[in-house]
């Protein structure tokens, strides 16, 4: 094992370099490039023994990894905003073919308007295609993610491919320590793959067949679903083989100061490490709060969610997302998790669009909405995490430099 500083970007690579991928099809786009840069270079180098190939676009992209991992190769591939829903049709084929592979989205938001900075509406649009989805915070996290992915997809109960997802920017070129592990370690956690079907010139075998009749399609999808509730087992047993292998251990979700919280607030991501901040600082003003981190999306795991936050004051769920007519993904995935008899207040809060930064005016304005849901109770309607002051400010800004239509201030 070495100790080195490294991007999330760098640190996914070496997730894949150490998972001994066999194929790695790639097509460039910011925020994501570095990581099939960092791995082109090893390929030229023979220091990683893999066919990378770019393709022409992420659709192209897309089909090449699912092929290939129908084949039985172990394929790594990667994307980010509008690569990912640019190959779009193919997340649904290749989660349907049931070839297990790993692609890592470096999420950024989507257009219009264009940015480069992150927010999740990019992995989240992706929720129900059928590939399952781990979020990591910390760069150690990216690497240990894309192994731990590996060996949950390629397990008989499974066999669906994984999205890992790390924040653009704010975690792709971010240099954290990281412990690489050395690969006879790692061979050990993650042997070869030994495929149970794959497409060969000796061995006949139809993939994707057209399906005529209801029946037949629903019973292909009812199999997925029973796949991805398995894969909820399967991702313990895997993260607790993890951990002791290599002594970082890593649930579906992640409580930080709960034992005795009141109140929770809900995050994701990079962004979850300054809500970390925040709670300590509150805890030092006197509030009892703690923070859950969702780490697994898919499948989603309601009743760990509903037992740690079943029976507390109130709950704040921070969505860096938005469901534009309806508000915060996160938030309506959360409230299905708990019960009438065991929920609390509930409260929805969306920030950090784009990439904005959160401020810890927000998080009391989030405390002050959870005191008064005490006695007034949840509302499933949005608040917005920005001052109406500085919303005018800078719209006015964008206004007079860009020529925007009043319309844009509404």
């Amino acid at each position: 094992m070495t100790r080195e500083l490294l991007t999330g970007n760098a640190a996914a690579a070496w997730g894949a370099r150490l998972a001994e991928v066999d194929y790695v099809p790639v097509y460039p786009i910011t925020p994501q490039t570095e990581v099939i840069e960092t791995l082109a270079q090893w390929t030229s180098s023979g220091e990683l023994k893999a066919r990378l190939v770019t393709m022409d676009s992420e659709h192209s992209m897309l089909t090449a990894a699912g092929a290939a991992a129908a084949t039985g190769a172990r394929v790594f591939t990667a994307s980010s905003s509008q690569g990912l829903v640019y190959g779009f049709e193919m997340l649904y084929t290749i989660a349907g073919w049931r070839v297990p592979l790993v692609l890592l989205n470096v999420s950024r938001a989507l257009s219009a308007p264009i940015t480069l900075e992150p927010d999740h509406n990019d992995v989240l649009a992706a929720r129900d295609c059928g590939f399952l989805q781990i979020h990591a915070e910390s760069c150690q996290e990216v690497l240990d993610s894309v192994l731990m992915a590996y060996r949950l997809a390629e397990q008989r109960d499974v066999q669906l491919p994984i999205i890992v997802n790390l924040d653009g920017f704010y975690l792709s070129f971010t240099r954290e320590p990281v412990e690489v592990p050395c690969v006879d370690a790692v061979r050990e956690f993650l042997p070869a793959r030994k495929p149970l079907h794959g497409f060969s010139a000796s061995h006949a075998l139809a993939q994707g067949v057209a399906v005529l009749g209801g029946t037949g399609y629903s019973f292909f999808k009812y199999q997925m679903q029973r796949a991805a509730e398995a894969a909820l087992a399967v991702h313990d047993a895997v993260t607790g083989e993890f951990c002791h292998h290599f002594g970082r251990c890593y649930g579906a979700v992640e409580g930080f100061r709960l034992d005795d919280a009141d109140w929770v607030i809900v995050m994701s991501n990079s962004f979850s490490t300054v809500g970390k901040e925040e709670v300590i600082r509150l805890r030092a003003e006197g509030e009892k709060v703690g923070l859950l981190r969702l780490r697994l999306i898919r499948p989603f795991p309601s009743q760990e969610i509903e037992w740690l936050l079943g029976g507390r004051r109130g709950v704040a769920v921070i969505d860096q997302n938005i469901s534009v007519g309806k508000g915060g993904i996160l938030f309506g995935e959360v409230a299905s998790a708990l019960r009438a008899r065991t929920a609390p207040p509930l409260l929805s809060f969306i920030g950090g669009l784009g990439g904005r930064r959160f401020r810890g005016r927000e998080f009391d304005l989030v405390m002050s909405a959870l005191h008064a849901a005490e006695n007034t109770g949840g509302s499933s309607e949005p608040t917005l995490l920005y001052s109406e002051a500085e919303y005018v400010q800078v719209m006015d800004m964008l206004r007079v430099a860009h020529r925007l239509p009043d319309t844009h201030q509404a």
